[in-house]
């Protein structure tokens, strides 16, 4: 069995705004694989360390854990997915100029998914490149396998969750019509 690591958000129902009292049950009762981050009013990040078969388990389990907890609470969002140049340079051990000066002159870069500032890229296609063109590469401690199935599970949660918030079927319709194209 493996252990992953990752990070995921909630809302908080409003019957449970009591921040403390739910981080307290969440480690008592299923989620001490995880530190509780309480910063946000209303809201709850847990950062995982959780052994799994896979990765998809690994975060299955826990929003389960977490639902089972806290009902009513709502996902927001997985991590790590969505990387800035800073990210990169530090998964790369390299600086963040080096890395911006690639983002700029090295067409086969991935496409930043927001491009204001900062800009932003789905970590997954960053490692895909990395891999691929070789032009920086991974710190050597790290397991850029294991780096690869969280930010693709994450990515994939993230998606999901934000398709499901579109609750036009005809836009929905038409937007997957365009996408064929």
């Amino acid at each position: 069995m493996n252990e992953f690591e990752f990070t995921l958000k909630f809302a908080l129902p409003e019957n449970e705004m009591d921040q403390e009292s739910v981080a307290a049950r969440l480690y008592s009762e299923g989620c001490d694989d995880a530190l509780i981050g309480i910063g946000k009013k209303g809201r709850i990040a847990l950062d995982f360390t959780r052994a799994a078969p896979s990765c998809v388990e690994a975060v299955k389990s826990a929003v389960r854990d977490v639902h089972r907890i806290v009902p009513g609470v709502r996902f927001i969002e997985a991590q790590p997915d969505l990387v800035g140049v800073s990210d990169v340079a530090e998964i790369a051990d390299c600086t963040r100029q080096n890395v911006r000066k690639i983002v700029l002159s090295d067409a086969t870069f991935p496409t930043p998914i927001h491009g204001g500032s900062p800009e932003l890229f789905h970590l997954v296609e960053v490692l895909d490149w990395m891999t691929q063109t070789q032009r920086i590469k991974p710190k050597s401690d790290l397991d850029i396998g294991q780096l690869h199935a969280v930010a693709s599970t994450s990515r994939a949660f993230n998606i999901e969750m934000q398709a499901r918030s579109i609750h036009d079927e005809v836009l929905l319709s038409e937007v997957r019509e365009i996408c064929e194209i």
